[in-house]
Order: C-alpha cells, then structure tokens, then sequence
C-alpha cells in the first residue's frame, strides 16, 4: 500500500510543475514558445486539476489503513499518473485526438483508472461490511 504514498507525491511534483509551467506561460510569455510550445492552456489547467484530485485520492485510499490488494493500489497510482498526462500530452498536441497512439493511450489508461478504483472500491466495502 506505500505505493500510495509514492504515487502521490509523485503526483504532487506534477501539480508543482505544472502550477509553474502554467504560471510562467501567463507571466513571461516567451515568443515563439508560448501558443506554439503549450498549444492549449486550459487543457493543462485540467491536467493540473486531475493530478491534484488524483494524489487525494491515494492519500485517502492509503490513509483509511484498510487493507487493500497491492494490484489495485498499482491499478490506481498507474491511472492516476497517466490519465492526467492525457491532458499534459493534449496541451501541447493541438492534433492529438486524431493520432491512434494517443488514442490507445487514452483507453489503456482509462481501463487501469477504472479497474484499480473499481477493485480499490470493492476491497474498502469488503472492509465496511
């Protein structure tokens, strides 16, 4: 379960700099990088977001001490990286929605988010009941 823990700070480190990339594009526009180099500002506020939500959500997971499979704590640390580094990739990517490496991507990602909440979900019911 520590793999919670890792995984957040990992994640924290993202909100730290993405927090700085964001302001730094805002602040010091650099010609010939700013609107070519982040092509899409409110798509990394987004990915900002989903890292922050995502290293509370281990947080939570790891601080409820219930005991969880080590699968699905993986399952949910994988997920919380990579589905917000869809929104980091898009920022920078304005045709990233048309290419199918970002697309299968998106769904392996998608699936391990979804199968490592789903399992962490059912170990935490399997607790309470």
């Amino acid at each position: 379960m520590e793999i919670l823990l890792i995984g957040a700070v990992l994640m924290i480190f993202a909100v730290l700099a993405s927090a700085w990339l964001m302001t730094f594009a805002r602040w010091f526009p650099v010609k010939g990088i700013d609107g070519e180099f982040l092509a899409d500002y409110k798509t990394l506020i987004r990915a900002h977001i989903d890292f922050a939500l995502m290293a509370l959500f281990c947080l939570g997971f790891y601080a409820v001490k219930v005991p969880l499979s080590v699968t699905a704590c993986w399952l949910v640390v994988i997920g919380g990286i990579t589905n917000p580094s869809v929104f980091v990739i898009a920022a920078f990517d304005l045709n990233f929605w048309e290419k199918t490496l970002w697309k299968v991507y998106t769904a392996l990602s998608f699936a391990a988010t979804t199968i490592g909440f789903v399992w962490v979900s059912i170990g935490l019911l399997d607790y309470a009941v």
